[in-house]
C-alpha cells in the first residue's frame, strides 16, 4: 500500500533526526500554525511548538522585509540548552527543529536546506 504525505513527511523528518547529529526533535507547520506532520518527543506539546514556529516566522518575514533584509530564509534562538531553528518551506509551512547546544549548525542548516527542498516537493 502506498504511503500517505502525511506518512512520507515524518518519514522524512525521522531520516533527518537519525542522520544528523545533536537534532533532538522536528516539525512541519502550516504558516496558520496547524501542525503538518511531526517527529516530536512525548513532553513536546505538537499544538504549542506548531503556534510559536508560525508566530515566529511570521514575525521573522516583517522585521526582514521592514528592514530590508530580503526574504528571510531562517530564524534561529539560542538558550541555554540549544537551539530551536526555523526554516520556511515554500510559502505555506515551516520546518521547526530542536537542537542540542553542542550542536554544529553550519551542518544542521545545510542538512535543514535539503530537507525543506524533498518537503517543498511533498507539499
Amino acid at each position: 500500500m502506498a504511503k500517505s504525505r502525511g506518512e512520507l513527511i515524518v518519514e522524512r523528518l525521522r531520516n533527518f533526526q537519525a542522520s544528523t547529529a545533536d537534532v533532538e526533535a522536528s516539525a512541519v507547520v502550516s504558516v496558520d500554525g496547524l501542525i503538518i506532520a511531526s517527529a516530536l518527543p512525548a513532553n513536546v506539546e505538537e499544538d504549542r511548538v506548531s503556534a510559536m514556529s508560525a508566530a515566529m516566522i511570521s514575525l521573522g518575514e516583517r522585521i526582514a522585509g521592514e528592514l530590508r533584509r530580503g526574504v528571510l530564509e531562517q530564524v534561529y534562538i539560542r538558550g541555554k540548552n540549544g537551539y530551536v531553528i526555523l526554516m520556511a518551506v515554500g510559502e505555506e509551512a515551516v520546518l521547526t527543529v530542536l537542537a542540542r547546544e553542542s550542536a554544529k549548525l553550519g551542518l544542521i542548516f545545510l542538512d535543514m536546506r535539503r530537507v525543506v527542498e524533498d518537503l517543498e516537493a511533498l507539499l
